[in-house]
């Protein structure tokens, strides 16, 4: 049974992917797309209603009935010129229309609210056993949700068909690195960990410039990923863990583009294979997430906080030692078990440690010390592009703080940063 679909036609702004996102989470596949879709491509997916959303500031005058005049049509943020729209909601209506949005999907269009993920799964995977046949597919596995979920997704559909690459740098948060193995260690794949963290760490010693450290890292990636992947030989295809925000914030149509996406280093130039397989392009974060834990993940890889691509290298202010790397995952690692111990996990999106290029006096015991210090981060978002920080009570700071000094050798100071997004981002470096 086909599922039922909404289209949302996008006149510019960023209220598209907003509106998706609430669609999807009331059970209705919902797809963005820009407003000069033809109309017999809108028939050819058998919407059973269309969203029209605008958020310029000038609010565009629009024909509603012209786009598809035998289907139900909402608007927002738009000026309607004709009989065509069932409900029509200004941008700052958006925050407190979700009965209106509730009424038009159900009422109107004749929503049933029956899209799951386990049943996306079920049809991704026989989807992507059609495609691939029995071709070979190379996937880079970072350890991080969307290659994970991409990973779990192919070893359901064609198993042994598929080889992961997951390079080690050496810039992994504290157990990691075995953590993606285990994850991954009874599963029907070519799983390879290649161990390459003295060969990264040579290129960044010395180096002090985070520009500089990204770039090191994501052209070092590249050439470690083409040295495996011409072991394996030619792969068919390329997997890639391309989410829906990548492809709508990269620009669709009119849409403002927000930001630009990319892998850690772009793709590689000497890698045979034929084509790109983007298996949960169609997905927002949340729910490659409940994709990850509908296909067996363990929660810890499916809930996995975003990470950096260069890991821990833009969360070591400074040159990046072995020293200050261990400190770095030992005082992260503590800061993390008493987020979690005192329950806070769930309220707050991002959380880590970093180490400080900065040393400062203090005392152990009778003992003078010049050590590190560390500053804790922690932000609450809905989107990532605005982040406050968050209000962590006292004694669980506290708490941490007394830990990572007294356990941690090489620390002697802890911080807490309350810089909201922007005008700091969430990341240091």
């Amino acid at each position: 049974m086909e599922r039922q679909t909404v289209l949302i036609l996008d006149f510019g702004g960023p209220y598209g992917q907003i509106i998706a996102r609430r669609v999807r989470a009331l059970g209705i596949y919902c797809e963005v797309h820009p407003h000069t879709m033809a109309q017999d491509v809108i028939k050819a997916k058998k919407p059973i209603g269309l969203i029209l959303t605008a958020g310029n500031k000038n609010t565009p005058k629009i024909d509603s009935a012209a786009f598809a005049p035998d289907l139900p049509i909402m608007g927002i943020g738009i000026d309607p010129v004709s009989a065509g729209l069932k409900f029509n909601l200004k941008v700052e209506d958006i925050q407190s229309g979700e009965q209106t949005l509730r009424s038009f999907l159900f009422d109107v269009c004749g929503g049933v609210g029956d899209w799951t993920m386990a049943d996306y799964a079920r049809q991704s995977v026989d989807e992507i056993r059609g495609q691939i046949g029995d071709g070979k597919v190379l996937l880079a596995l970072s350890g991080g949700v969307d290659s994970s979920v991409v990973a779990a997704l192919l070893a359901k559909a064609i198993g042994k068909q598929l080889s992961c690459i997951f390079v080690d740098h050496g810039l992994m948060r504290k157990n990691e690195g075995d953590q993606i193995m285990a994850a991954f260690k009874d599963w029907d794949i070519n799983l390879i960990r290649v161990d390459a963290a003295d060969r990264f760490l040579g290129k960044l010693a010395g180096v002090t410039d985070p520009e500089t450290k990204r770039k090191i890292i994501g052209e070092e990636f590249i050439r470690v990923f083409e040295e495996e992947a011409k072991k394996i030989g030619k792969v068919d295809f390329l997997a890639q863990g391309t989410i829906y925000p990548d492809v709508i914030e990269s620009g669709i149509g009119e849409a403002a583009v927000i930001k630009s996406h990319h892998n850690v280093g772009g793709l590689p130039d000497y890698v045979d294979f034929r084509e790109i397989i983007e298996p949960v392009r169609a997905l927002f974060k949340d729910e490659v997430r409940a994709l990850g834990l509908a296909l067996g993940l363990p929660e810890y890889l499916a809930w996995r906080q975003p990470f950096p691509g260069p890991g821990l290298a833009v969360r070591a202010i400074g040159e990046i030692t072995r020293k200050k790397l261990d400190i770095l995952r030992d005082a992260d690692y503590i800061f993390r078990e008493e987020i979690e111990k005192a329950g806070l996990a769930a309220d707050i999106n991002q959380y880590f440690a970093v180490i400080t290029d900065m040393r400062s006096v203090g005392m152990k015991g009778e003992d003078r010390t010049y050590d590190y210090t560390i500053a804790l981060r922690a932000v609450t978002t809905t989107d990532f592009m605005t982040a406050d920080w968050a209000r962590i009570p006292y004694e669980v700071l506290d708490q941490a703080s007394s830990r990572i000094v007294s356990e941690v050798r090489g620390v002697g100071r802890v911080v807490y940063d309350i810089t909201s997004k922007p005008p700091a981002t969430i990341e240091w470096e």
